[in-house]
């Protein structure tokens, strides 16, 4: 059957989309929610796919493993806010409690169904952008650049 034909759940359509795509993945225990990781050209991560059935949401986390420095979270923040602006699809995160970064898609599919097709554009997006501003984060966090020097570094003037 196709994708339009069938009546899956989120979590089954996210699964068999990160079977299809080759991606190795395993399951939270009790949970709907899957955790992968990602290897871009400026790093690696982890990532987790929640399907949040009963909402009819569907959420991809980037997290990065390096936390920010307390006395860098301002910095950071700024960073990410400015990366945010004009993004379309998906934000950066900043816990300002523990300094985890990172970066979030979602979709609610509410009246409609989840396709392998919208995880795809889903996850991609994601890991793509997490990758292209990965570098501004580092050297935002650790000190070693001003947050709108790093934006204009990535992003151009």
């Amino acid at each position: 059957m196709t994708d339009q034909l069938e009546e899956n759940t989120i979590l089954e359509t996210v699964t068999r989309f990160f079977q299809e795509d080759g991606w190795p993945f395993e399951q939270l225990e009790g949970k709907p929610i899957l955790r992968t990781g990602f290897r871009g050209d400026n790093g690696n991560w982890r990532c987790f796919a929640q399907a949040r059935e009963g909402q009819e949401q569907f959420v991809f986390y980037s997290i990065l493993d390096t936390y920010v420095p307390e006395n860098r979270r301002q910095a950071t923040a700024n960073f990410l806010t400015r990366a945010n602006y004009g993004l379309i699809i998906g934000n950066f995160e900043l816990d300002m409690s523990d300094g985890e970064v990172r970066y979030k898609t979602s979709v609610d599919v509410e009246g409609d169904r989840l396709s392998t097709a919208l995880v795809k554009q889903m996850v991609y997006i994601n890991v793509m952008m997490m990758d292209r501003y990965l570098p501004g984060i580092m050297k935002v966090a650790f000190g070693e650049i001003d947050p709108l020097d790093a934006i204009v570094e990535i992003e151009g003037e």
